[in-house]
């Protein structure tokens, strides 16, 4: 027990001149410790919380993101689909379905049954007459032969490919003119009618129509320049679809990210709630992962054979989702990284060791250096002493060069995160290479 005198003597009188005892000074400790007790529980409550949220929205917000690119962004369509036209398994389909479409517009039985009447018109002898009339199979097989490798030749060609991208740009500018309502495509959307404009057809037909001397086709008046193509009613619900689209895409990564940022500050423990918020969104990438696998079997379930080849099909479905793949590998490795680097700041004895062995190259590095003649001068000093601060710029400059980029990948990932640590191993260099300090600067020539 604590004297009144001592509790007294160092708490010292209260402004209405009362004197803390001991007791009183062990009941205040007492509720200082249960209020921060109660903070703590609430800050790890409420973190508790945004994690929860984070992990929940982490998985939509990729695929928000990626279904929001395929829509709204012509480009990256097409990137998209542009594969399919050299895939060969697609190729393979898209040539059976031109050559059976073309040898169906051959009527082969017409043309076996003029030569027969031509034959037994000009007195051919019964044998070639007969011979004639089965040459049905024979001729159709031929006549696929030709088309099928001629087809072959155009669809394999550069020219395909060429042609499968403008008209897939063209068919994905005309729907997203459509669904933003721009009255500057060709196709525009009026209320719920589809208008198509003809005003540059206008003004060519007028210009030639004056060029072969018809000059009053000058006044041809501009007051209707559009002709409705159709109308429906779901025209005006699929614009208001596209514009939540636009802001889901757009905010819904955003949001995601400030929740997992405010999990971080509210938690008594940033460090660990890094690491677990960097794990914890690493595996709903993982889970989105699985979940495409799931998903790509069941598409390939679904498709009849005789509608689609399963190759093709195949083909096709990992085509269309492998930016969105691609995604969640890169949210995957961005998470370990983090992870990883949050864990290397900690206490444990391996992060220690990790951090003590990386101190001793880089250290002797710089001795090495400095022994060679060459020093950092008042560089090497600033350097050592905000080695914290450097190595933080470091790696947000890093997060941020990530952030810029629009559609990160597994390699730019590994890029940055070899330029990171070869600039905080340069740093480290360069602030062990400091020049050593003055005689008069240590510290026992001081004390004599």
């Amino acid at each position: 027990m604590i004297p009144a005198s001592a509790s007294a003597s160092a708490s010292g009188p209260s402004d209405s001149g009362h004197v803390v005892t001991a007791a009183e000074h062990a009941e205040y400790q007492r509720l200082r410790r249960a209020a921060t007790v109660r903070h703590r529980r609430a800050r790890r409550a409420g973190a508790t919380v945004l994690l929860v949220l984070t992990l929940l929205l982490a998985p939509l917000a990729l695929v928000a993101t990626w279904v929001h690119d395929q829509v709204s962004d012509t480009d990256r369509y097409v990137r998209t689909v542009a594969p399919l036209a050299s895939d060969p398994h697609v190729q393979q389909v898209v040539i059976d379905r031109l050559t059976d479409r073309v040898v169906a517009q051959v009527d082969v039985e017409a043309i076996t049954a003029a030569l027969t009447r031509t034959l037994a018109g000009n007195g051919a002898p019964p044998r070639v007459v007969d011979g004639a009339r089965s040459l049905t199979a024979p001729l159709r097989s031929a006549v696929r032969t030709v088309v099928h490798r001629n087809v072959s030749r155009v669809v394999t060609g550069e020219a395909f490919q060429q042609a499968w991208e403008g008209a897939n740009r063209r068919a994905h500018a005309t729907v997203l003119t459509m669904l933003t309502g721009d009255r500057d495509g060709a196709v525009r959307a009026e209320g719920d009618t589809v208008r198509l404009d003809i005003g540059v057809v206008v003004d060519q037909v007028r210009q030639r129509l004056v060029d072969a001397g018809f000059d009053k086709a000058a006044a041809i008046p501009d007051s209707d320049r559009t002709v409705p193509l159709f109308r429906t009613a779901q025209l005006g619900r699929a614009q208001d679809a596209m514009r939540l689209l636009d802001i889901v895409g757009t905010w819904l990564p955003v949001l995601t990210l400030t929740l997992g940022a405010l999990a971080v500050w509210a938690a008594p423990g940033h460090r660990v709630m890094v690491m677990i918020t960097a794990l914890g969104v690493g595996l709903t990438a993982v889970v989105l992962l699985v979940a495409l696998v799931v998903l790509r079997r069941v598409y390939l379930d679904s498709v009849p054979p005789a509608t689609l080849p399963p190759d093709a099909a195949a083909a096709i479905f990992d085509t269309f989702v492998r930016f969105l793949r691609a995604s969640a590998r890169t949210l995957l490795v961005v998470c370990l990284l983090t992870a990883l680097t949050a864990w290397l700041y900690g206490p444990g004895r391996a992060a220690r060791g990790a951090r003590t062995l990386a101190l001793r190259g880089t250290s002797a590095a710089g001795h090495a250096l400095r022994r060679a003649g060459v020093t950092t001068g008042l560089t090497g000093h600033w350097l050592s002493a905000h080695r914290r601060w450097t190595t933080g710029v470091t790696i947000g400059a890093g997060a941020f060069a990530l952030v810029l980029r629009n559609h990160p990948t597994v390699g730019g990932v590994a890029l940055v995160l070899v330029l990171i640590l070869v600039v905080l191993a340069i740093t480290a260099v360069l602030a062990a290479a400091q020049p050593a300090r003055d005689a008069t600067d240590r510290p026992e020539h001081a004390a004599a």
